[in-house]
């Protein structure tokens, strides 16, 4: 296992701007934020895959440990998807994060959906991994298992502190640790989704003992927002150095 953390860490700065202040941090990896609503969209990023290519590898020799990818729905999603998976390849990143849907999104349609995106990944030797988030399917660890049993090769980002603030927080996650390939963390409590390092009820010790047992060898993305009574920098620095203590 290693550290890395998230360019949506600096959800305002651009890429290179969040890299110099990551590496600057001591950090030695970083997952890169592809959102069409963040800095980097897939829509501008996608009309010069080689100059995309370019603009990825220039990291600062910190290596990249994966990529979030939002793709606003419509007729050329997967087209899309397909041409982020070739990006993907030629900047030698292995694992796809991609988020999950909205509760009362019908099963089968996501099942079809998810089947669609781990097919494209693996054409491309990527990992297709899909984000534990509040208000969506993926906030039930139940539903999460059901979705890797349903889509062969789909993996999961795992974020505790779903399962900390949501509504699944008495939910045992031992039964979906073994699909989990990347894994983004901050500290959090049943009333807050984030707070200060140390003031919540992230377990951080027993979740790299439980990944340890399933034999978990990837990132431990550091991936907090700014908040406004917080020195930001001091934060991540905290979570960094926690983190490398464990692993």
């Amino acid at each position: 296992m290693f550290v890395a953390a998230s360019t949506e860490c600096w959800p305002q700065l651009e890429l290179q701007e969040a890299i110099e202040l990551l590496s600057d941090l001591e950090f030695t990896a970083i997952e890169i934020a592809i959102h069409e609503s963040g800095k980097i969209k897939p829509s501008e990023l996608l009309q010069d895959p080689d100059r995309a290519i370019q603009m990825l590898r220039h990291t600062h020799r910190l290596d990249i440990s994966g990529y979030s990818v939002q793709i606003d729905p419509g007729p050329d999603h997967y087209d899309m998807f397909l041409s982020m998976c070739r990006i993907a390849k030629a900047t030698k990143v292995v694992t796809l994060t991609v988020p999950s849907a909205e509760l009362g999104t019908p099963f089968n349609e996501e099942v079809e959906h998810l089947q669609k995106l781990v097919e494209l990944g693996e054409s491309e030797g990527v990992r297709v991994s899909v984000k534990c988030q509040l208000g969506c399917l993926s906030e039930d660890p139940d539903t999460l298992m059901v979705l890797c049993n349903n889509v062969d090769g789909l993996g999961i980002t795992l974020d505790p502190s779903v399962y900390v603030a949501g509504p699944a927080k008495n939910k045992s996650l031992d039964k979906i640790l073994k699909f989990v390939c990347n894994v983004h963390l901050r500290d959090t409590r049943p009333d807050a989704f984030q707070v200060s390092v140390g003031q919540g009820e992230v377990d951080y010790g027993k979740l790299v003992t439980q990944l340890e047992r399933d034999k978990y060898t990837r990132a431990l993305t550091v991936h907090m927002s700014p908040l406004e009574d917080l020195d930001h920098r001091v934060e991540l620095r905290k979570l960094r150095r926690l983190l490398e203590t464990l692993v």
